[in-house]
């Protein structure tokens, strides 16, 4: 009672060990609350257009677009289950789902975050394969290849989840804390190890392969004999394709800057908070980046929002009446 006299709320009033609740306006709630619904609602719409796309017309069915397929539902995840949760748990400043559920969300962000990268890195090197040896790229990259490495992507995603949050997997209890919070405390070690494993490595990689890429289609330009349409279509999907990597990482280095910088106390900070929903921010993205440089995606979401995918044989529409 006098807690209550004082103004201090509690996440659980009956349980002595709640976390502290902070308080809102109801007028801030309920902005946030609509902020947090129409990011997951865009996020999802958006991303189920290009699972759909890619999965109902046959002529989308190809290595590169399988790769987007797999980054689509990681992004769509995103959208479905983290920015809800991540939202509540934001406007509320408690942990209202229990703590087994808290620890599995957990391992859902650290997996979906993980296996987004490796799609961006498996995605970069398709991109590579296909400028430097068009040729050849029908029979290096195939779609059983493809498919196979996405599998390999994910699991290891997931391995590698559970090797940063053994922890707090397997001893929640020696975390500590107190009832009504989701929160998970990295030693240096694994800061060090996240940032090597999620942003240094896999950037290096990447960067570098898009700085081949770029040459060698800057030198096929010049070069008539290679200038076909195949060419261009190549080009434009390694440099649409590039943007996607490039907003990725705009979204991400700032929140590994905060985490460097503010250590422990970084997840009480206005800028931890800020740079995280960016982050998320980034699922509904890439979806607008197909819509803006791929016409074969403008037109299967036509397709799709005027219901025309239920006709026979919709599977085959042509998606491609011009050249790209």
């Amino acid at each position: 009672m006098e807690n209550h006299s004082l103004g201090i709320r509690f996440c659980f009033p009956n349980n002595n060990l709640s976390c502290i609740r902070e308080f809102r306006h109801e007028t801030e709630s309920v902005m946030l609350y609509t902020f947090i619904f129409l990011a997951s609602v865009f996020t999802v719409f958006l991303n189920l257009l290009v699972i759909i796309s890619i999965s109902h017309f046959k002529k989308l069915h190809t290595p590169t677009n399988l790769l987007i397929l797999s980054l689509a539902a990681a992004d769509l995840i995103v959208g479905l289950i983290i920015i809800p949760l991540m939202g509540i748990r934001y406007i509320e400043t408690c942990w209202y789902f229990g703590e087994t559920f808290c620890y599995l969300f957990l391992f859902i962000v650290f997996t979906v975050v993980s296996a987004s990268l490796g799609n961006l890195v498996f995605i970069s090197v398709d991109r590579y394969i296909a400028v430097t040896d068009p040729l050849r790229y029908t029979v290096r990259v195939t779609t059983n290849k493809t498919i196979f490495f996405i599998i390999i992507n994910w699991l290891c995603s997931i391995v590698y989840s559970v090797i940063i949050l053994y922890d707090s997997l397997f001893y929640p209890k020696e975390k500590g804390g107190c009832f009504g919070d989701c929160t998970v405390s990295f030693k240096l070690k694994h800061v060090v190890t996240d940032l090597i494993v999620t942003l240094i490595f896999p950037s290096s990689v990447i960067m570098s392969l898009y700085v081949k890429i770029f040459c060698v289609a800057k030198h096929q330009a010049k070069v008539v004999i290679t200038n076909t349409r195949i060419s261009r279509s190549q080009r434009k999907a390694a440099k649409t394709l590039g943007i996607v990597v490039v907003v990725y990482f705009m979204c991400w280095i700032p929140y590994y800057m905060v985490i460097l910088i503010e250590g422990d106390q970084s997840t009480e900070s206005i800028e931890f908070n800020v740079t995280c929903w960016i982050v998320y921010m980034n699922s509904c993205m890439n979806p607008l980046i197909y819509a803006l440089f791929y016409r074969w995606f403008r037109l299967s979401a036509k397709h799709i929002l005027t219901l025309q995918i239920f006709q026979p044989s919709s599977q085959y529409f042509n998606l491609f009446p011009d050249y790209e």
